[in-house]
């Protein structure tokens, strides 16, 4: 039956581009994870491999006719795609100190896979304006919503004035359809930022409403030469057959793992190619924006690690892949000393539910055709030299000191579920003995599709205070730091790793499972794998009230997240 099984999915196999196999390598070997800050316990070793882009697994017995318990729902629903405008690639808009950016959400027509849809983009583009200021400048954005739910845009990433941060409730009321909201956004640290809404995100940030910010340095030198600089959105798409997946209406479906795509994206589309000239050194600003997915992307070659989401790290580190959540940042350099083809792609373990056997999967994202040309000038030199950031290391040292005193307040991320199938209730009981540390796609996916945000709640408690989610209560001063330990029990029903995202601060992951972390950047995610504990250490500079909440679309419509208040 295994076998079978086996050779039932490998056959649901394909790859964008042949030899994909050829530049694989084993996500879980030594020094591949590395990415995500060296801070990944490999799991089991995997089996077969094959190349999937999401696993279709047959619903469990007595199951047959489940569905979610909620209403179908897709942008414009019955408007012929023909009648909206086409979406647009991203255009660069360079903006000085001062200016001011016109900003619409509207409907677009989507190509995919030859078939035309109704999604989002801002100002028509996918994904939106890719936004370039200088460091230390101010700008202001007349935001439009003309699309068919309310929204709002959130500044990921920026130390921002509050009332500028986008959240519901919380700093700003939604904006309707037809309606409009004035923003003056400040940008205090360099590096690649993004926008998205914070409004039902689980639907409007996976149809497309996204965009990156790309903040210039103002300290000479702060990168190393290189010969070109790319910007990479990573992000996929849900379809079954030819027709996109519809959302809940009243609230979330795939709530228990979050929503996976079988199509991955690169920048809005399937295929990603550019051309490169040999020794050429690229920089790439890489986001993810997907709704749950966790990639581990290969670049066919060791990449040079030199910056996350806020800053550059204290020491640059050559690394086999990178591992990046939903909502993270990293900045990577890559050499393409050799002529031919070099392929980008999502090298990963993941765990079959339904076998309870550890797995090999690659997707290929995109390829780089490399010209026997030699680049010029060459940055050989440069690219194999290390740097250490001594202006990082010198503002992380004031803090230092910090790192190994107890934490400020404790917070246990576990889950809750109700009114689902009793056969499905049964077996994710027993399917928690096996505990994958990081869910990297969907083989459980039919389950997962039913459970909506009805049945499912997303825990972060205080364990202090036994508090949930928006009734925690942490009252913060500004010009101090606190210490948060993130505990992600792994006795839950059905524990899952969470990219857990702070607004409007700055925080450094001083510590996991008690080991101190050697090579910091500053963060405003950090991915908390299944039952490892997180210390951070937040950074008290920004006073307004800031959500904290998991940045998996899914788990925030179901619950996971809390307020801390910076009083000044």
């Amino acid at each position: 039956m295994k076998n079978f099984f086996r050779l039932a999915i490998t056959g649901l196999g394909l790859s964008l581009w042949p030899g994909t196999l050829a530049s694989a390598q084993d996500p879980m070997a030594p020094g591949t994870m590395a990415g995500m800050a060296h801070d990944m316990t490999p799991g089991v070793a995997p089996s077969a491999m094959m190349i999937i882009p999401m696993m279709k697994t047959p619903m469990l017995p007595g199951m047959q006719g489940s569905r979610p318990k909620t209403t179908d729902w897709l942008p414009a629903a019955g408007i012929d795609p023909s009648t909206v405008p086409e979406a647009r690639p991203r255009e660069l808009r360079e903006l000085k100190d001062g200016d001011t950016l016109d900003l619409t959400a509207m409907m677009v027509r989507r190509t995919v896979n030859g078939k035309q849809f109704v999604m989002y983009g801002y100002n028509g583009q996918y994904p939106g304006p890719l936004i370039k200021v200088k460091q230390n400048s101010t700008v202001h954005v007349r935001f439009s919503n003309g699309i068919d739910l309310p929204t709002t845009v959130h500044w990921h990433g920026l130390r921002l004035d509050n009332k500028f941060d986008g959240v519901p409730e919380v700093t700003q009321p939604e904006v309707p359809p037809g309606g409009n909201f004035f923003y003056s956004i400040k940008f205090p640290d360099a590096g690649i930022y993004w926008y998205h809404p914070h409004v039902r995100e689980d639907i409007q940030q996976d149809m497309g409403l996204y965009g990156n910010m790309m903040v210039e340095p103002s300290e000479p030198g702060y990168y190393s030469p290189v010969n070109s600089e790319e910007v990479l959105m990573l992000d996929d798409l849900l379809f079954d057959g030819d027709r996109l997946v519809p959302f809940g209406k009243e609230g979330a479906n795939f709530t228990i793992m979050g929503r996976f795509g079988t199509h991955l994206l690169v920048n809005g589309e399937t295929h990603y190619h550019r051309d490169a000239k040999r020794g050429e050194v690229r920089r790439y600003f890489i986001t993810n924006v997907s709704n749950t997915r966790t990639f581990n992307l290969n670049f066919g070659m060791p990449v040079k690690l030199v910056a996350g989401d806020v800053s550059r790290f204290e020491k640059e580190l050559m690394v086999g892949s990178v591992v990046i959540a939903p909502a993270q940042r990293y900045v990577v350099e890559a050499r393409y000393d050799k002529a031919g083809d070099s392929y980008i792609t999502n090298n990963i373990v993941a765990l079959d539910h339904m076998m309870g056997e550890f797995f090999s999967a690659v997707d290929t994202l995109g390829m780089v055709m490399v010209d026997a040309a030699p680049a010029t000038p060459d940055h050989a030199r440069t690219f194999a030299t290390l740097r250490t950031n001594a202006s990082v290391k010198a503002e992380i040292d004031r803090y230092r000191a910090e790192f190994s005193r107890p934490p400020d307040h404790e917070l246990q991320i576990s889950v809750e579920m109700k009114d689902l199938p009793i056969i499905m209730l049964h077996f994710i009981s027993i399917d928690t003995i096996f505990r994958s540390p990081v869910e990297f796609t969907d083989t459980m996916s039919d389950m997962n599709w039913i459970a909506t945000s009805r049945e499912v709640r997303w825990v972060l408690k205080d364990r202090a205070s036994g508090k949930e989610n928006m009734d925690i209560d942490l009252q913060l001063k500004q010009g101090t730091t606190t210490k948060i330990r993130i505990v992600n029990d792994p006795k839950s029903f059905h524990p899952m790793n969470h990219p857990m995202h702070l607004h409007g601060q700055r925080m450094l992951v001083v510590a996991r499972d008690g080991e101190p972390v050697t090579d910091f950047a500053w963060a405003d995610t950090v991915l908390i794998p299944v039952g490892q504990t997180a210390d951070i250490l937040v950074e008290n500079s920004n006073p307004g009230k800031w959500m904290l909440h998991c940045h998996i679309a899914e788990h925030l419509d179901a619950g996971m997240m809390t307020v801390l208040t910076v009083n000044p």
